[in-house]
């Protein structure tokens, strides 16, 4: 095996996904990672709001933007997780839903964990409809604004989870697998998480960027964008290992899929 394969092959086992701890808090780079996303998105967006006329906003409303999109994206993951992932778990720990510590064993700081793209979707179209109705602006102008600058965002998202060693692939026997440490057993495993963060990252950004200003109707980036993420996700899960509560929900179907 070349010294690189093997590196590679073992990164995650070296990888420590805290930043730094201060007695029971720890800062970790899946927040990091939040914060770059939406930094991202937002600067791309300005760039956009610069130099295309066409937008009716300015730099202030913006940001208004950008905090209800926050907000409709970090309650929507939260509570589409709960629904769609671990509804029956949450039923009767209603409390950790919202709760960023562990109190069962002492007062440890841990995070909100578990965020849902489909909820965190649906969240951050509300937030801006929301927007949009209360500053007269056309909802279809925000998201031909917004949607080209998301995967961008998201690839730094998925490089969180892969930090983290979480949503890691199913077992393979190729040499692009991993060792994940908090896999079950001592087998390579597709890095799923890298592989979303490529092709619905950073290839869909590239083609979303590409054809941005060549697409006419109004409104068409959204389902341009959400066809391009559903069409790259959906064929990505076959490399996913599906969440061990639920495993396969239909005809061999992860609950990404559906």
């Amino acid at each position: 095996m070349s010294n690189f394969a093997q590196w590679w092959q073992h990164l995650p086992e070296h990888m420590n996904p805290v930043i730094f701890s201060i007695g029971s808090f720890s800062l970790q780079y899946y927040g990091l990672m939040y914060l770059v996303a939406f930094a991202i998105v937002f600067v791309l967006a300005s760039y956009r709001l610069k130099r295309e006329s066409r937008f009716n906003m300015d730099s202030e409303k913006l940001q208004e933007l950008m905090v209800a999109m926050i907000l409709g994206i970090i309650i929507g993951a939260r509570l589409g997780y709960v629904l769609f992932y671990n509804f029956s778990y949450y039923m009767h720990n209603p409390l950790e839903i919202v709760l960023p510590f562990d109190i069962s064993d002492g007062f440890r700081f841990t995070g909100i964990a578990g965020m849902s793209y489909h909820g965190g979707l649906l969240g951050v179209l509300l937030g801006t409809m929301y927007f949009a109705r209360k500053n007269k602006i056309h909802f279809l102008e925000i998201t031909d604004l917004i949607a080209p600058c998301v995967p961008l965002g998201y690839t730094f998202g998925r490089l969180g989870n892969f930090i983290n060693g979480e949503l890691f692939g199913r077992i393979t026997e190729r040499s692009i697998g991993m060792y994940f440490p908090q896999a079950p057993g001592i087998d390579l495993r597709h890095p799923s998480q890298l592989y979303e963060a490529f092709f619905e990252g950073i290839l869909l950004f590239l083609i979303l960027w590409f054809i941005k200003k060549r697409v006419k109707i109004p409104g068409a980036m959204l389902p341009l964008y959400l066809m391009g993420y559903g069409l790259f996700r959906f064929f990505i899960e076959y490399t996913r290992q599906p969440d061990p509560h639920l495993g396969f929900v239909i005809l061999n179907l992860s609950m990404g899929q559906l």
